[in-house]
């Protein structure tokens, strides 16, 4: 099998397994994945599809300008929208980049944590907030955040607002209702895209049945510019075991 080195000059542990997913998946090489392709160059190397199904995601980024991604933990889901976010504001192809998560509890209580409403929903945020800085030097996400070129904010701040020129993430769809999701999906302007990222195995609202991902799923697909790429177990990029846990939980009753 042929690896080509890229644009940074030498193979990474990330190449190595790339080439394992395709071989794994019975595709040659550059097929569908193709270890050269580079989403976002940054300080300390670059970030790119690591499996099939992650091509597949960055591809429908560039071609629709809503998608969906669905899938388990740990398949790259939001790490992966946050960079392809960053590298369209690096090209000047978005003037903004706006992230959302619905502050809903998963078994904690909002009233226990300390701190006013603004430093009780940071916990929420987190993850965003994470691959941001994995992405951008500090000095320049301070810059960013100051000039709100990026926003980080709870979902029901979104409300009211119309998003032109803007690269837009919404994190843990599953845990929006339906009124939520329609009021984030109708929020998008001139020049902008959106991803939505979930895991309808992790819904938190009282019913699962009123989650905005799975209504979105029913009635969203099949129209032209949305897309829905879904995940599995042989996506998940985290520690190995991982994957396992995946695959036990969904041969199981457990929810």
């Amino acid at each position: 099998m042929l690896l080509t080195i890229g644009q940074k000059g030498y193979v990474d542990e990330n190449d190595i397994h790339t080439l394992i997913s395709i071989e794994k998946s019975g595709k040659k090489s550059g097929e569908d994945v193709t270890p050269e392709t580079v989403i976002l160059f940054k300080k300390s190397g670059a970030v790119k599809p690591r499996t099939l199904t992650q091509e597949k995601y960055y591809k429908s980024t560039m071609q629709n300008d809503i998608v969906f991604s669905i899938g388990p933990a740990g398949t790259g889901k939001t790490y992966l929208a946050v960079a392809i976010a960053v590298a369209a504001l690096k090209n000047h192809d978005v003037q903004k980049i706006i992230l959302t998560r619905p502050a809903v509890e998963a078994g904690e209580s909002l009233g226990f944590l300390p701190g006013d409403l603004e430093e009780k929903i940071q916990p929420y945020l987190a993850p965003l907030n994470d691959a941001l800085f994995n992405m951008i030097p500090a000095d320049k996400m301070k810059s960013f955040s100051e000039q709100r070129i990026i926003e980080i904010l709870p979902l029901a701040y979104m409300r009211g607002r119309t998003l032109n020129n803007a690269f837009v993430i919404l994190d843990e769809a599953q845990n929006t209702t339906s009124m939520q999701m329609k009021m984030f999906l109708t929020r998008l302007g001139a020049n902008s895209k959106a991803i939505i990222t979930g895991d309808v195995t992790q819904i938190d609202i009282p019913n699962r049945q009123n989650s905005g991902l799975i209504e979105a799923q029913r009635i969203l697909t099949g129209i032209d510019g949305i897309d829905f790429v879904y995940f599995d177990h042989r996506d998940v990029v985290r520690h190995k075991l991982v994957k396992e846990i995946i695959k036990a939980y969904s041969n199981s009753d457990v929810e």
